[in-house]
């Protein structure tokens, strides 16, 4: 009779943490780096129990972000899913205006963003202040005046808002409303996207995302002529004579859905960096390219920073009662459109 062989023992963390990550950014990605990592990553599954905590993650994060968080997705299944939550702590992983959305949707629930310094260049475009006399003005041309807000804006523009959207159902959203004169703030791009797909007038607000205006229509064409195969997904936020040039233009969990179901196998991503990365996790039977640019604030999300929010349960957004009210109900306007 032989004995049964000693089972190897499972792969802690940082091991597997390794597996995945490596072959992302070998450099940054070695297995000191993830195993030092791997407990952090262990501390944060401990707290999560402990504190009856979920964590909500935005695409745009840090891949290690991913292997720790109850949901990854976009603004709109972000928004969505905050609303599902059975938990008593929220830690959202993303920027600013996405952890507020969460406290607006969950007002009993105590919502923790993992730096305090993780804003949105595009959302400080506009504030509510502005937004009220801007929609004051506009009524005296255009009475029957709607108010649309992206997401991407603070609490304090989505309460003077009549309803929110996402980049994913933008288009739906204006279409539904009764009145034919929009205006869009704070995204002037996805504003004009928005105008080529609606015979109703839309206003853009003068503002835009850095990281994706800067993205310039040479930078695709040059892949483009390099690789004429490639399929080019463009995230709605770029400039015009980007949007041209893709084969489909669609927000960050649109692009997983179509890369994922496409029977293409080489893809451009032309939006922050970060989704390229859960693409490639997701995904690794496929090749995706970079064309696209880091957003420092999200990037400002650390997997040390989001275990310390839970430790210390900081860092708490807090809004005004009245504020968030009537911030909610532009918010659930846009739930039950849908999209």
């Amino acid at each position: 009779m032989h004995a049964s062989p000693t089972p190897e023992p499972a792969p802690d963390a940082g091991h597997r943490l390794h597996e995945q990550l490596h072959a992302l950014d070998p450099a940054t990605y070695t297995p000191a780096a993830c195993a030092e990592m791997g407990h952090v990553i262990d501390d944060i599954r401990r707290l999560k129990r402990e504190r009856n905590a979920v964590i909500l993650a935005h695409n745009s994060q840090r891949p290690e972000i991913f292997t720790v968080a109850d949901f990854v997705g976009d603004s709109l299944e972000l928004a969505r899913q905050a609303t599902r939550v059975d938990a008593d702590v929220i830690v959202f992983c993303g920027v600013h205006f996405m952890a507020e959305t969460a406290k607006i949707l969950n007002p009993t629930k105590l919502v923790l963003l993992p730096d305090r310094r993780a804003g949105c260049s595009l959302a400080d475009t506009a504030t509510g202040d502005a937004l009220a006399a801007r929609k004051a003005e506009l009524r005296t041309l255009y009475p029957d005046l709607a108010v649309v807000g992206y997401v991407n804006t603070t609490a304090e523009v989505k309460a003077e808002c009549d309803v929110c959207c996402t980049s994913s159902n933008a288009v739906r959203v204006v279409e539904s409303l009764p009145t034919n004169n929009v205006l869009f703030v704070p995204d002037e791009n996805l504003a004009r996207y928005v105008q080529q797909q609606t015979r109703k007038n839309v206003i853009a607000w003068d503002g835009n995302c850095y990281v994706h205006h800067q993205i310039t229509p040479e930078q695709i064409q040059a892949v483009r002529d390099r690789l004429p195969h490639v399929k080019i997904l463009v995230h709605p936020e770029c400039r015009a004579d980007v949007l041209a040039l893709a084969d489909a233009v669609l927000s960050t969990s649109g692009m997983v859905r179509y890369a994922k179901e496409s029977d293409a196998t080489e893809f451009l991503v032309v939006t922050e960096c970060g989704l390229s990365d859960r693409l490639l996790l997701e995904a690794p039977e496929k090749r995706f390219y970079k064309s696209c640019k880091l957003c420092h604030f999200m990037k400002m999300i650390t997997i040390e920073g989001t275990r310390d929010a839970l430790e210390h349960l900081r860092y708490e957004i807090t809004l005004d009662d009245d504020v968030r009210e009537r911030a909610a109900r532009a918010l659930e306007r846009m739930l039950a459109i849908g999209g």
